[in-house]
């Protein structure tokens, strides 16, 4: 097995929610919850917490958690686990970016994603069948459209592909849709080579990185899972994930 490093991003600015990964659910803050979550998989390497805030580098040594220190300034995730890596400087060959405002992300998801990192996979994401119509037309949920080979020929806010002679509120009945669940592994030779890449028009028009590097010809392979992810944006979110951590636990 290649040597997998997970990156939980964890940026302490948020416009909806700022301070977003301390906050306390149920005695423990949610990067503490996402990092052991992180922990229980086996097929990582290694897991690092990568923020560039000071409160959140010295709550992850608190508890025991492996934490470097990046910049303010990334624009994205991907960037910010590019400089993380830079800093940890060991022998992985991939790196996973696990989004850090999940605190119930469940390990086997991470293992689904490091199983097709095989040393040829560029980039690897997850996704998810759509089994409705509400969710198949809701533009804050990204579909991914395949080739034969189950690799994203393109991801859109937008319902792609349009069925031609049924009604939209049957469209998820006649063909398989999917819609992305926001983990990401790189290759380390192609992390390097994503974060050098100027902005494109088409992640421009629908604001998904994604896009930029099916644009410069970059292979990104997609596995199926079955969990559904459910991610803390806003203060209201929180008793939602209560709930439903009460059902799990």
């Amino acid at each position: 097995m290649n040597p997998i490093l997970g990156i939980i991003p964890a940026r302490y600015a948020s416009t909806r929610f700022p301070g977003k990964p301390l906050i306390n659910i149920l005695g423990k803050t949610m990067i503490q919850r996402v990092y052991e979550q992180a922990m229980k998989s086996p097929l990582l390497t290694d897991v690092y917490v990568a923020t560039d805030d000071q409160r959140i580098y010295d709550h992850v040594q608190s508890f025991g958690g492996n934490v470097v220190l990046t910049r303010e300034d990334h624009p994205s995730g991907t960037d910010r686990c590019f400089e993380a890596f830079q800093k940890i400087d060991d022998d992985y060959d991939y790196i996973v970016n696990i989004q850090g405002d999940e605190p119930f992300i469940d390990p086997t998801q991470i293992d689904l994603l490091c199983e097709v990192c095989d040393g040829l996979t560029e980039l690897a994401t997850l996704m998810i069948p759509v089994d409705s119509h509400e969710v198949l037309f809701d533009p804050g949920e990204v579909k991914i459209t395949l080739n034969t080979e189950m690799e994203a020929l393109y991801f859109s806010r937008m319902v792609i592909p349009f069925i031609k002679g049924k009604p939209e509120n049957e469209w998820h009945l006649h063909h398989t849709y999917y819609r992305h669940v926001g983990m990401y592994a790189y290759r380390r030779d192609v992390l390097e080579e994503i974060t050098k890449l100027k902005p494109s028009s088409l992640e421009s028009a629908e604001s998904l990185e994604q896009l930029r590097w099916l644009e410069n010809g970059f292979n990104v392979q997609c596995a199926v899972t079955t969990f559904d992810s459910h991610c803390i944006d806003t203060p209201e979110d929180i008793e939602k994930v209560i709930r439903l951590m009460n059902i799990k636990e």
